[in-house]
């Protein structure tokens, strides 16, 4: 762990002493623990739709050397460099989102995704870690100078992305970036009366969508009343886990994931339960949680507000997707087409979350905290 020497001022090794490098551990077992997840739970998957049974393993293997060199790379850069990195990507990805409104391929009765060259990618998994750090610098741009309109840039950002989301539809997404852009907001100095005025108004939405979206109604209906509907994918999820106990039944020895349509995205973590156990399951929720709570345990040491707002909304965004997966495996919560960040499969979702943990890990780097002390 110390190859590096102290004295060493190359970008690598500034870079080795001053970032997180629990952190950076945690993150990579996440990855490691996803490639396993996805060779017991993909084959099984591919098999029911007539595929061959490693198309999915194949295709997800390609995109983990390219995540992790990515969270390297961005893990590398500079406040500026994150800011630019962001901004490039936010405008890129609303126009790309804008297409997939025009041109992007449907499936279940949205249309999220787009076909570039032979790979089908979700623009809106990379909108959020592009937009959590940019609205971060308007609402910090607005405290360093009153007269910039750093928050009225933040919510035309903020209404523009919920309406391409919205249109998709991906109501799941649209309750996410909401809830980071909230809490963002909330840190920016949101006065209490605006505070309370947003969660009736983000209640009057939720109610607005049950009554509008019939998909929306459905899930909510079948969670509130197992039997007002099909309940297939999480009673097989409860027996997955029921069947793994507390030390699983071994690798590849599951049979209740190939019941499971999505084993390898939406209900992966139930495969680890079969497979690997209770035991495993508690280790993958204390790595997210230990990823987030240190995160906000280094950032809360800074004084700058834009570190403390992009650091708090990419956490924010990772834990909260982490646990509305987990949550809906274990009928917790309605379900919801959501992947577990580094684990489920989906090459969109493995790069995007790279790049928001590495400027994460970026933001937090030491030499910054201590630098860089602009509030």
């Amino acid at each position: 762990m110390s190859s590096f020497s102290r004295a060493d001022r190359s970008v690598i090794g500034r870079w080795w002493w001053t970032i997180d490098r629990w952190t950076l551990v945690a993150l990579l077992l996440l990855v490691a623990i996803g490639a396993v997840l996805t060779m017991a739970a993909s084959p099984g998957a591919a098999e029911r739709i007539g595929l061959d049974p490693f198309h999915f393993v194949r295709n997800q293997f390609v995109f983990f050397a390219p995540s992790i060199v990515l969270l390297v790379i961005v893990s590398l850069l500079s406040h500026q460099g994150v800011r630019r990195l962001a901004t490039i990507g936010l405008i890129i990805t609303l126009l790309l989102m804008l297409v997939t409104l025009f041109a992007g391929h449907e499936a279940k009765g949205a249309s999220r995704w787009l076909s570039l060259g032979g790979f089908t990618i979700q623009p809106s998994e990379f909108l959020k870690p592009f937009f959590a750090v940019v609205v971060a610098w308007m609402f910090s741009a607005q405290k360093q100078d009153s007269k910039f309109p750093g928050k009225f840039i933040a919510c035309c950002l903020f209404f523009c992305v919920a309406t391409l989301l919205i249109l998709q539809p991906d109501f799941g997404m649209t309750i996410t970036v909401t809830a980071v852009w909230f809490i963002q907001f909330f840190l920016a100095g949101l006065p209490m009366f605006w505070v309370a005025a947003a969660l009736f108004g983000g209640l009057g939405l939720v109610v607005a969508a049950y009554t509008a979206l019939p998909h929306v109604a459905d899930r909510i209906d079948r969670f509130t009343n197992p039997a007002a509907g099909d309940q297939y994918q999480v009673n097989t999820s409860l027996r997955a886990f029921e069947n793994g106990g507390l030390f699983g039944l071994g690798p590849g020895e599951g049979r209740i994931k190939e019941d499971l349509p999505d084993s390898h995205t939406d209900f992966i973590f139930a495969v680890a339960g079969e497979e690997f156990g209770a035991l495993a399951c508690l280790l993958v929720v204390s790595l997210f949680a230990f990823v987030v709570l240190r995160g906000f345990s280094r950032v809360l040491r800074d004084a700058n507000l834009f570190v403390l707002l992009a650091v708090a909304g990419l956490l924010t965004q990772f834990g909260l997707q982490a646990l509305i997966n987990m949550g809906v495996a274990v009928r917790l919560l309605p379900a919801k087409g959501m992947t577990l960040p580094f684990v489920s499969y989906g090459g969109s979702s493995l790069i995007a979350t790279a790049i928001g943990m590495g400027m994460v890990l970026a933001l937090t780097r030491l030499d910054y905290l201590k630098r860089e002390q602009i509030t």
